[in-house]
């Protein structure tokens, strides 16, 4: 099993991606529309315009890390919040995002937050 950081934050870029990009390409959005460092220890998502296809982009302590993963049925769900071009999420919201669970729809609890 692979596991992805989640302690610096995961980010799910909201416009469709051309999934040929690579690490430069990835990089490039990271660094011009999302306006952060691709190297931050953060995780970024990337979804195709069909919407059956993700990426994810992160720094693995010495390099670059492209996980890639291609729906045989179904989509995934493309989250957007008043017109961001990122929006960030949680793990939990992540497992959700991956396991086919609408995010949009869920319901969370109250809970205590740190201040």
């Amino acid at each position: 099993m692979i596991a992805l950081p989640t302690n610096n934050g995961i980010f799910l870029y909201s416009k469709p991606t051309d999934m040929r990009k690579g690490f430069s390409g990835l990089s490039g959005i990271v660094r011009s529309e999302l306006q952060r460092k691709p190297n931050d220890g953060s995780l970024f998502l990337f979804i195709n315009r069909r919407k059956d296809k993700i990426k994810a982009l992160y720094w693995d302590t010495d390099g670059m890390v492209v996980w890639y993963k291609s729906l045989q049925q179904g989509s995934f769900e493309m989250i957007s919040r008043d017109g961001q071009v990122s929006v960030k999420i949680d793990a939990a919201e992540l497992a959700m995002l991956l396991g086919g669970v609408s995010i949009e729809n869920a319901t969370r609890r109250k809970r205590l937050k740190a201040a």
